[in-house]
């Protein structure tokens, strides 16, 4: 049965197929196909003749053995094979044939794509949005020829995305799915920040400045941790740049998200005070190390700054440091050390007072006799 397998062997060498595989996969093909024509053996191979751009079905039937004391259930063997290429297999072996062939591209671009972006997760990649009518939910970001996903839980609330625009994304997954390579992306990631601030701070690149936290409600506010690990540098001037230039570019990719740069410490005293940051605490008790429980002391006009509007900025303190954050009126408590310094004051006059009572109404020894 003829078969352009020269044709098909300088297409396979073209998408990068070898062609022994593209052999193996066609003959396997072929057979699976004989097994479903009408009386096919049930011992059969295909057998593919390039030069001559044929292919044979070779069958062999069974022959019973004869059974013997020794083996009375001998097992039967295969007898001469001869071609058994069925007449009319022209047409269903062209099909067949086209199906192989459509499937290991496939599989071979699916590898080609797997393989350009299996080093790109935790990365910033720059993409297109491309609508599909078919898929609303989630967006599509084209990446030169290949297309990720945005899926609805990746995107920020209340963000726009219009046909045609280029737009930032962090890898999240790269993966085999059921139709190929599955690229996941994301924009409400907190590891979208780092990544933009990496691209503008070479403090960050170079290892001098340190983002040790991040904290983020996406297109709301994002909190960052800093420290320096070289001398004379400053974290948060070095995030901010000349005049806040850097800063500013990070959040014209982030729209109207604001940006908190705070002071990382290992103290988490001082670590809980600064994540509060605008608000100033005015001093941190840590109540339980174990159980990371502290409780901040704000001055009473900056209290609601402190917990910022619905609770965010004591909401996103808390994510950043990983501490259990009560606030309290630094007033009220100052109100509330003194009335207790006040009363064990009392307590201790009054107990001083009633010794000396004591003392003084005791009898006194008896003389001596004379």
């Amino acid at each position: 049965m003829e078969l352009d397998l020269q044709g098909m062997h300088k297409l396979a060498l073209e998408q990068g197929i070898d062609p022994e595989a593209l052999d193996a996969a066609l003959a396997e093909a072929l057979r699976l196909a004989y097994m479903k024509t009408s009386h096919p053996a049930k011992h059969a191979r295909v057998e593919l003749d390039e030069r001559a751009g044929t292919f044979t079905v070779w069958a062999a039937d069974e022959i019973p053995g004869t059974p013997t004391e020794e083996d009375p259930h001998p097992a039967p063997t295969l007898g001469e094979e001869y071609d058994d290429t069925p007449r009319d297999f022209g047409r269903l072996a062209a099909a067949t044939a086209r199906q192989v062939i459509t499937q290991l591209f496939r599989r071979a671009e699916d590898e080609r794509v797997f393989g350009a972006f299996s080093g790109q997760k935790g990365k910033l990649i720059t993409g297109i949005v491309q609508q599909d009518v078919k898929d609303p939910s989630n967006v599509h970001i084209a990446v030169g020829d290949v297309e990720a996903i945005l899926p609805r839980r990746e995107q920020v609330p209340g963000e726009r995305y219009r046909h045609g625009q280029r737009l930032r994304v962090y890898v999240v997954n790269v993966g085999r799915g059921v139709k190929g390579p599955e690229i996941i992306v994301s924009r409400s990631h907190p590891e979208l920040v780092r990544k933009l601030f990496e691209r503008e701070v070479p403090e960050l690149v170079s290892g001098a400045v340190s983002i040790m936290a991040i904290a983020r409600e996406a297109g709301a506010r994002t909190k960052i941790a800093v420290k320096a690990n070289t001398d004379g540098v400053n974290p948060k001037g070095a995030l901010i740049g000349p005049g806040g230039a850097r800063v500013r570019a990070v959040m014209e990719n982030l729209g109207p998200e604001k940006i908190d740069i705070v002071d990382y410490s290992d103290d988490p005293a001082k670590f809980v005070a600064s994540a509060l940051s605008p608000a100033v605490a005015t001093g941190v008790q840590v109540i339980s190390e174990k159980n990371k429980t502290a409780i901040a002391f704000i001055h009473d006009d900056q209290l609601s700054l402190a917990i910022g509007k619905e609770g965010q900025n004591a909401r996103l303190a808390a994510k950043l440091t990983g501490w259990k954050i009560g606030i309290e009126s630094a007033e009220a408590h100052a109100k509330k050390v003194a009335e207790e310094k006040a009363a064990e004051a009392a307590e201790a006059a009054e107990a001083a007072g009633a010794a000396s009572g004591d003392a003084a109404s005791a009898p006194e020894p008896a003389s001596e006799a004379k």
